[in-house]
């Protein structure tokens, strides 16, 4: 079987007119020079040079192979030429919306990703809920937006154009507990066993007002806000406990604060939307693959986080 090194090295000694010459040329030894050329030999069943003086001389057969072999090296470097041009223009401009938590745990991973791979992606970042992306995308005001569904058919949003969804992870939420508190030695915790603690809230809070009441109980609130290091040190100060998705544990771990799972609360659905036609812009794509690469590694330590 013929390899491209037997090629290459063809070609240098058709060049150079010596296995020695096309030796220093290529960085070989000349013993490397030969075994290659017998090998050659040995693969195409003809020879392929005779001596000559103190080089060698290509035979009618060694000259046709030249020939062919520069094509095939030539074509290989039109491939690596047109593909090297393809990486340089991925680049461009990517309108993104996403829920807080991406923005925080998975955005920074994954635009540093592309850095190292020499992909530039300037990324218009607006941090949105998913009900606003949806009409965003609907509006054609962002290419790619990040939103979050449970799992129990409440979709976070619609839209009258067809999307393309691409899954990221699934996120389950906590209950943040300063460390030592009773409930922090479980493995996880439900809402009633809640019910005499004082709250930590966002603002939006409806959801967990019905399921509180569901379980019995009206919580005590003593802080309302939205920030979620803000949220973590009060915690971590015992001014009482609070609820956040796992991905917003993973950037600012607070070793005071003891995050577990709660129980009989839907787990978040984090998907990718965007409309098909956007899918083949490679800023877009690119963006969008190093989303997905960064989220396997981050559902690993959501997970993680969730059963410890």
């Amino acid at each position: 079987m013929i390899d491209l090194r037997q090629l290459t090295v063809l070609a240098e000694v058709c060049r150079a007119g010596s296995y020695s010459a096309a030796a220093d040329r290529l960085g070989y030894t000349q013993p490397a020079i030969s075994y290659h050329m017998r090998a050659l030999e040995r693969a195409v069943g003809v020879p392929l040079t005779v001596k000559a003086g103190r080089g060698v001389r290509l035979t009618p057969a060694g000259h046709r192979l030249a020939e062919r072999a520069q094509d095939v090296l030539a074509g290989l470097r039109d491939v690596e030429n047109e593909f090297e041009a393809l990486a340089a223009r991925t680049r461009g401009r990517v309108r993104m919306s996403s829920v807080q938590s991406v923005c925080v745990a998975v955005l920074p991973a994954a635009l540093a990703r592309l850095g190292a791979s020499r992909i530039e992606v300037e990324v218009e970042l607006g941090q949105t809920d998913s009900h606003d992306a949806y009409r965003l995308l609907d509006a054609g005001e962002t290419d790619l937006a990040i939103v979050a569904d449970d799992e129990t058919g409440d979709a976070s949003g619609t839209a009258n154009t067809p999307l393309r969804r691409v899954p990221l992870l699934v996120d389950r939420r906590h209950v943040l507990l300063p460390r030592g508190h009773e409930l922090a030695g479980r493995r996880s915790v439900g809402l009633a066993d809640l019910a005499r603690e004082r709250w930590i809230l966002e603002r939006d809070r409806g959801r967990l007002l019905r399921r509180c009441a569901d379980a019995g109980f009206e919580p005590r609130v003593v802080t309302t806000t939205d920030d979620q290091a803000t949220t973590l040190g009060l915690v971590g100060d015992g001014v009482g406990i609070a609820l956040m998705d796992g991905l917003g544990l993973l950037p600012r771990p607070d070793p005071r604060v003891e995050p577990r799972p709660l129980d009989d609360w839907p787990r978040r659905h984090v998907c990718a939307l965007l409309r098909p036609e956007a899918a083949r812009v490679p800023a877009v794509a690119a963006l969008l693959e190093a989303l997905r690469a960064v989220a396997v590694e981050q559902s690993g330590e959501v997970t993680e986080a969730a059963t410890a």
